[in-house]
């Protein structure tokens, strides 16, 4: 391996492991040699399952909390508008399929980055959505994420039949030793049981050894966390009219027109048509976290669907770059429609590399939280 390649596997690394908004700290529980070995954890704190509440739950009775004795478990800590813990759904899923009958228990608990994610009903549709079928607590107030010592979305917690935690694993990645371990501790159960050989990658960069591109970091546009390029600066709490910059810095965003500032996300307060989000990006795909602000509602859980125009580079999205959801309009303009608080898929399906991206929202309804963005890897080595 070249040394560019293995600079750009560390900082892969460093980067899949974060997490959305991962905190910064020592971890109690890890993994040292990354094998699905038994975790040499420091018994403190934590070694045992905590106390569950008995409500909140989705996808599951207030019974569950009473029926995990002999049971393996699998705690995953996880954001409906996460974009590293959706990466790590379709395996979720998968060992929930493979091994829920012969006796792991997975539990997503969900403790929400943003207000809106706090809602119940959002969260149920954000479920049924990816398809969720295991259960799902709701930690609106972190009790859990703190009874955890938890820093990091996404980060799972696995406990064997006798409820003493075995193993732990920070963001994405490393989907094969999970699985490994699962296997391993049910077999400790039941050592008649036989598995299929773990999943392969469902993604180039899951793979391991994978040796991708650094894309540009998340994003966020609230004055708490976020760092806008407009001389202007965040105003905050207050609707100011920005002007249109005469440059664009990389990896910085830049508001057009009128927006109202808060803490977590910006607000477009003008007119159709007239304001503009803007952003120089390095990546291969973007994803931006938006909420229905419905600001005139007296019904503020009340959602208006409305159209967020997209241009890379000054023009419409390319077709082989659009993902699912995006359409184009009679003059060939493209868009996406915003329906749900959640996460969007903004541009897709792209060879990795630096463009201009710009959002024209067609609502003052249009309220934007994070940006983040997607690498693609080299395979030429593999």
């Amino acid at each position: 391996m070249t040394f560019r390649k293995a600079l750009a596997a560390f900082i892969l690394l460093l980067v899949f492991n974060s997490g959305c908004g991962s905190f910064a700290g020592t971890k109690t529980y890890k993994n040292p040699d990354y094998s699905p070995n038994d975790l040499g954890y420091l018994r403190i704190g934590m070694p045992d399952i905590p106390r569950l509440p008995a409500d909140d739950w989705l996808n599951a009775s207030p019974g569950i909390v009473d029926s995990l004795g002999g049971k393996v478990v699998l705690f995953d800590f996880w954001d409906y508008t996460c974009v590293n813990c959706i990466r790590t759904l379709p395996y979720l899923k998968e060992w929930y399929k493979r091994y829920s009958g012969d006796g792991l228990v997975i539990i997503g608990v969900h403790s929400p980055e943003f207000q809106f994610a706090k809602k119940r009903r959002n969260l149920e549709k954000a479920a049924e959505k990816f398809g969720l079928m295991y259960p799902i607590v709701m930690d609106n107030d972190f009790k859990l994420w703190n009874e955890f010592g938890n820093q990091s979305w996404p980060e799972e917690y696995l406990f064997d039949a006798n409820g003493v935690l075995r193993y732990n694993h920070i963001g994405e990645g490393e989907y094969g030793n999970t699985e490994g371990m699962i296997q391993k501790l049910l077999k400790e159960s039941d050592p008649k049981l036989s598995f299929p050989p773990v999943m392969q990658p469902v993604r180039p960069t899951d793979v391991p050894g994978a040796v991708c591109y650094l894309p540009t970091a998340e994003t966020y546009l609230g004055y708490e966390r976020g760092h806008i390029g407009n001389g202007e600066g965040h105003a905050e709490d207050k609707i100011l009219e920005y002007p249109r910059p005469k440059t664009v810095k990389k990896d910085r965003f830049y508001l057009v027109g009128k927006w109202e500032v808060h803490p977590q996300y910006v607000r477009y307060a003008g007119k159709s048509g007239n304001g503009r989000l803007l952003i120089n990006y390095a990546a291969s795909s973007v994803n931006l976290v938006i909420r229905p602000d419905s600001a005139g509602a007296v019904d503020k859980n009340i959602h208006h669907s409305f159209r967020v125009y997209v241009y890379e580079d000054g023009l419409p999205v390319p077709e082989g770059e659009r993902p699912a959801d995006m359409r184009s309009d009679h003059s060939g303009r493209t868009y996406i429609a915003v329906t749900f608080p959640g996460m969007y898929d903004i541009i897709s399906g792209k060879d990795f590399g630096r463009h201009d991206l710009t959002l024209e929202p067609g609502s003052d309804a249009f309220a934007a939280y994070a940006f983040t963005f997607g690498t693609a890897c080299d395979t030429t080595g593999h």
